[in-house]
């Protein structure tokens, strides 16, 4: 099926852009990747009148660290961040996240900051930056400003965001010590919407306690959720079984999965319980010895 007529505007600076997100209104979408948007204007699903292409604006490429985070462009694509091993030490979620998403063409051209405006409740982005504290850095005809992932998320396909606001980057925290992390996902074939995924980032401190920590959750509730019980449970703790155990049991508790084609609730809780203990696992591992964890 093709997409109904539209107009189409290429702004090359974000205040142009802005300018005409206030101009059309709601009557306009704003095309990054276009991977979620393309295959809904095809299917007539979504109908906008303009299309507002941002792809030529080089004020949205790229990433640095800034005042003790990583700034990430909204024009980043997902195998950028893939392949970004100059980021791994510091910052492993992004690329254990990114490699999980569809397929090569989607991450090919799917951006980081898309995905998280787009607000689908199984995104891979939305439960790793939950993980990782993250804030959309938006910008709107008032001005700029920074929100916190937890206040990002409304509902489903619903953020924060107001019509004429656009998303500029995505800021990440820099770990204050020894970082790992993990992103677990169980799909029914590769490339598919999660059944239930986990994001999870441990720091730790000089005394191998754990300093920092996140655990996020996906496709298990309206929106991306955080394990709130299981971080408390986390931070200050060493990352012995006895730890891992605790923490395990308690991230379904925050978790509001639906019986589905996928599977039941009470399925999808038992997958986060077994992803945490692997994820933990994991970490526990990779950590030992960097401050003497045991």
């Amino acid at each position: 099926m093709f997409p109904n007529a539209f107009k189409y505007e290429a702004p090359t600076s974000v205040d142009e852009a802005i300018r005409l997100m206030t101009e059309y209104g709601y009557d306009s979408k704003v095309l990054a990747g276009g991977q979620s948007l393309l295959p809904m204007m095809k299917l007539r699903i979504a109908a906008p009148a303009v299309l507002i292409d941002v792809n030529d604006i080089d004020d949205l490429k790229g990433w640095r660290e800034v005042d003790g985070k990583l700034r990430i462009g909204a024009l980043v694509r997902h195998a950028e961040l893939e392949r970004a091993s100059e980021l791994c030490d510091k910052y492993p979620l992004l690329s254990r996240t990114a490699r999980w998403i569809a397929d090569p063409p989607i991450r090919n051209r799917g951006t980081v900051c898309g995905s998280l405006v787009h607000a689908d409740p199984g995104s891979d982005w939305g439960a790793a930056m939950i993980a990782l504290r993250a804030e959309v850095e938006v910008q709107g005809p008032e001005g700029g400003r920074l929100i916190p992932i937890d206040e990002f998320f409304l509902d489903t396909f619903a953020t924060s965001m107001n019509e004429n606001e656009l998303a500029v980057a995505v800021q990440v925290p820099t770990p204050g010590g020894p970082v790992a992390a993990r992103y677990m996902k169980l799909e029914r074939r590769a490339g598919d919407f999660a059944i239930a995924s986990l994001a999870v980032q441990v720091v730790l401190g000089s005394d191998g306690r754990v300093s920092e920590g996140g655990i996020g959750i996906g496709a298990c509730g309206p929106i991306p959720l955080r394990a709130t019980k299981a971080e408390v449970a986390l931070i200050g703790q060493p990352l012995t079984e006895e730890t891992i155990a605790t923490v395990s049991r308690l991230v379904p508790e925050d978790a509001d999965p639906a019986d589905d084609l996928r599977g039941s609730a009470a399925y999808k809780r038992d997958l986060l319980r077994v992803f945490a203990v692997r994820a933990l696992r994991e970490i526990a591992e990779e950590l030992h010895g960097r401050v003497g964890v045991q």
